[in-house]
């Protein structure tokens, strides 16, 4: 399946600021069955962009605006193809557990066992995992599959209940949230059991047939775990999903704080509006020439001689 995808961030500023930094993760990932045709990223004010893989091989794009500016509008657009996995066991053997914990021995995944800044042990958590009886069952694949279920099941989805900071413990109060709250959730039960585990930042393509609870003009979140003779398998708690040819993985990390699609910071003692729309459409080709970010004419009748010199964080929740 090939999906064209548009994702546009728009940060608005009440007073004119300067010095705009700006980190980007929204490069789809070529490996195993998906793969980036092309890629485009544009910004409004214009900015050379420059490039970097991370130690994941996430793509990073990184850009400044030194001028002053009253907004900054982000554009990327992608072609992505994403073919169908092979099909998943039922189940694995029981001495599966046994082949996990030697893959433990792998220098490479031990921070994705270990507690990271958004999903880590609480008391809180304690008590959910109680309440559910999280426990090595069977083999992993079927524990993991019923421990995704019952986060779906016991969470309420709910946009603006939780913040792009907001940790583990509000969602878990509350019982409810954004697949962002419900992939840290998940991962901290994950780790739990020593299964290597890490967050997913993406895109998943919204079908009236399918009733996702994830907002389709969003990014989206959820979480793969490393399993003996299968490698990283991906599910998607929000939705109650194993990760498939609908999901477009953009960046995997030990959390959300290690893979925003945006991340920045700005001189100024403004506040700042950020919009953020997503559409991603089946494609039988390439895109035609994307079109420019919005170039409206930037106002010229801000008062500036009450900027503060104050670094103000730009980032965006993962619905």
């Amino acid at each position: 399946m090939y999906y064209s995808i548009r994702h546009l961030t728009r940060f608005r500023y009440s007073l004119p600021v300067s010095e705009s930094l700006m980190e980007v993760r929204m490069q789809p990932r070529s490996e195993g069955v998906q793969r980036c045709h092309s890629f485009r990223l544009t910004t409004q004010p214009r900015a050379r962009i420059q490039q970097y893989s991370d130690q994941l091989g996430n793509i990073v794009h990184h850009f400044s605006v030194p001028g002053q500016h009253t907004k900054l509008v982000i554009t990327a657009e992608a072609l992505v193809e994403v073919r169908d996995s092979e099909p998943l066991p039922v189940a694995l053997g029981p001495e599966a557990w046994g082949e996990l914990d030697k893959l433990l021995n792998d220098h490479t995944v031990w921070d994705l066992i270990q507690p990271s800044y958004f999903a880590r042990s609480s008391p809180e958590l304690q008590a959910f995992a109680h309440e559910l009886d999280v426990q090595r069952g069977n083999d992993p694949l079927t524990t993991l599959r019923a421990l995704n279920t019952a986060i779906f099941q016991a969470f309420a989805y709910s946009p603006q209940t939780t913040t792009v900071d907001s940790p583990i413990e509000e969602a878990l109060d509350a019982r409810k949230g954004v697949c962002q709250d419900f992939a840290h959730i998940m991962i901290s039960l994950v780790r739990g059991l020593g299964i290597p585990c890490r967050y997913v930042s993406g895109y998943l393509f919204h079908r009236t047939e399918d009733q996702d609870r994830s907002a389709a003009d969003a990014t989206h979140a959820w979480v793969e775990a490393l399993l003996p003779g299968l490698g990283w398998v991906g599910f998607d708690p929000t939705n109650d999903l194993l990760a498939g040819s609908r999901h477009v993985r953009t960046a995997v990390g030990n959390d959300y704080a290690t893979v925003p699609p945006t991340r920045g910071v700005y001189k100024g003692g403004a506040t700042d509006d950020l919009q953020v729309s997503v559409r991603v459409s089946p494609s039988e080709a390439p895109p035609s020439a994307p079109a420019e970010a919005d170039a409206e004419e930037l106002p010229t009748a801000w008062r500036v001689e009450d900027a503060r010199e104050e670094e103000q964080q730009q980032q965006q929740q993962q619905q």
